[in-house]
């Protein structure tokens, strides 16, 4: 059953719930900070409506650079309201990522964490539709505590057109380049009404532990918008702590917990060192963002004697294709039954369907589908065709229904959940000044499932410090990007049309 009642105005969401349960925890910080519905309501009204006293129309994209919190939740609903279009943007990211999406989306607006506030001063007088600069602390020009606890001029737009974009979600591609990818608010919900509160039973009677990043659609989709339609609570890590997350939930508050496969991982691992594994209240583990290996899977509920239940979701489809249902017959390894409402297909290089069991390229269409990705009109037309989403993941499909992801098309890396484009890290290490050519591959990795490794070509009387690349290449990306390998190399194998050959790099290194 989809809940088509949850498919709704984030403002009559709110209005909702600040009726049936105002004083009712909606999320909770590791600052100590938290907001009722009621209060959640009151904030985010405010917000949306100094926004659009700032100028914010309709439509204008307005960036989110804050940690994971009360105050990252309160901007995202508050830009939506307004009319905005929030992009989230890494809180970890460095200069150059956070510059291109300011430029990229052409922001008018960014709420940034005090820490990143000089910086962004800065950037603000090299881009000029960067307008206003709200900071998250008491002291600024624009403080969001301030336009917290005043009454705006204007009231929130609450646009009812839910299906225009709404969130601006940039992830890794082939290119290099961080694409934006636009989705609406409908996309979004949709997967609630159809996976998160059908399937996981996700409702006003759960609270939730989330140790995701929220600037991830699947974050962004479950631990946000899904929290505020279902009514659901929750607490919200900064980041990711594996004697932190055990020790939550060990309090028995806890009844559901999203995650990655790595996350998973750890957790196991340090319980197999303890005396005791067992958590309390917990009802519910979900996995996705990579794939969940069977054997991992079975141990884990074993262990904690909780079900994880795994699925397939990717940013361009608001986050979730496929779900295995709790209580139902799983084929462990899969990625469980494709969402109702939703088509799936697995087709070969010729655009036909493949029969049950063979290999092919996973393609979608629904109602979750993006509406293409910003400023990329060739990549939205051969990503989009036909009114199918081509994923690029290899996929089979057993005579049930059951898809298992088996490989990509793309050359993304993903480590521990995280997208990495091996051109964007080969850009980075090919600005050393003693490197004359490099490729950059994923290798396996038992905890992290990949991890980006470099290639590289000295230059003529040079030598390369493997260390000296990855330190370069720390200035330059985020931390999960840097190469956690460097290897140095005569040549790079590549195609006659000049196409780098990466499956040859992984192959030297085990032969």
């Amino acid at each position: 059953m989809i809940r088509t009642d949850l498919i709704a105005p984030l403002g009559t969401l709110l209005d909702r719930h600040a009726h049936e349960r105002p004083d009712k925890l909606a999320f909770e910080d590791a600052t100590g900070a938290s907001v009722t519905y009621a209060q959640l309501r009151t904030a985010t009204t405010r917000l949306a409506g100094h926004l659009q006293d700032l100028g914010l129309a309709s439509g204008d994209s307005a960036a989110i650079l804050v940690p994971n919190g009360v105050d990252w939740v309160v901007s995202c609903v508050a830009i939506v309201r307004a009319g905005g279009v929030a992009v989230p943007i890494s809180h970890d990211a460095v200069e150059a990522e956070i510059r291109y999406r300011l430029e990229d989306a052409r922001c008018r607006v960014i709420v940034v964490s005090a820490q990143h506030a000089r910086l962004i001063e800065r950037l603000q007088t090299e881009i000029p539709t960067l307008v206003h600069v709200i900071v998250a602390t008491a002291d600024a020009v624009l403080a969001l505590p301030q336009l917290l606890s005043t009454a705006p001029l204007s009231a929130p737009r609450d646009p009812q057109d839910l299906k225009a974009t709404a969130f601006l979600v940039y992830t890794s591609g082939t290119t290099g380049k961080a694409k934006g990818v636009m989705l609406s608010l409908h996309g979004m919900l949709w997967v609630t009404a159809s996976c998160w509160a059908p399937i996981a039973g996700l409702g006003p009677n759960d609270v939730m532990l989330s140790p995701l990043p929220l600037f991830h659609s699947y974050a962004l989709n479950l631990c946000v918008i899904s929290v505020i339609a279902t009514g659901a609570s929750e607490f919200l890590l900064e980041r990711f702590s594996t004697q932190q997350v055990l020790a939550h939930l060990q309090t028995g508050r806890y009844t559901l917990m999203p995650s990655v496969p790595t996350i998973f991982h750890y957790l196991l691992e340090s319980a197999r060192g303890a005396a005791e594994a067992a958590v309390r209240g917990v009802r519910l583990f979900i996995s996705a963002g990579a794939i969940l290996p069977a054997a991992l899977n079975r141990e884990f509920e074993a262990t904690f004697d909780v079900p994880l239940l795994d699925g397939y979701g990717i940013t361009e489809t608001s986050t979730m294709v496929t779900m295995n249902w709790p209580g139902a017959p799983r084929v462990m390894g899969s990625c469980g039954l494709p969402l109702t409402g939703l088509a799936t297909r697995i087709v070969d290089a010729l655009g036909a369907d493949v029969p049950p069991g063979d290999e092919g390229e996973l393609i979608v269409r629904g109602p979750n589908v993006m509406l293409g990705y910003l400023n990329k009109p060739k990549e939205t037309a051969d990503a989009l065709r036909n009114g199918w989403y081509h994923t690029g993941d290899l996929a089979r499909a057993d005579a049930n229904g059951f898809l298992t992801i088996t490989g990509r098309l793309k050359e993304l890396i993903i480590r521990g959940g995280q997208n990495i484009a091996p051109a964007e890290v080969e850009d980075a290490v090919l600005s050393h000044p003693d490197v004359l050519d490099c490729a950059v591959a994923g290798l396996p990795h038992e905890h992290l499932g990949e991890i980006p490794a470099a290639f590289v070509v000295p230059r003529e009387n040079r030598s390369i410090d493997p260390e000296s690349v990855r330190s370069h290449c720390t200035e330059r990306l985020s931390a999960y990007k840097v190469p956690a390998v460097v290897h140095v190399v005569e040549s790079i194998p590549r195609t006659g049309s000049g196409k780098v050959m990466r499956f040859k790099l992984r192959d030297a290194l085990n032969s």
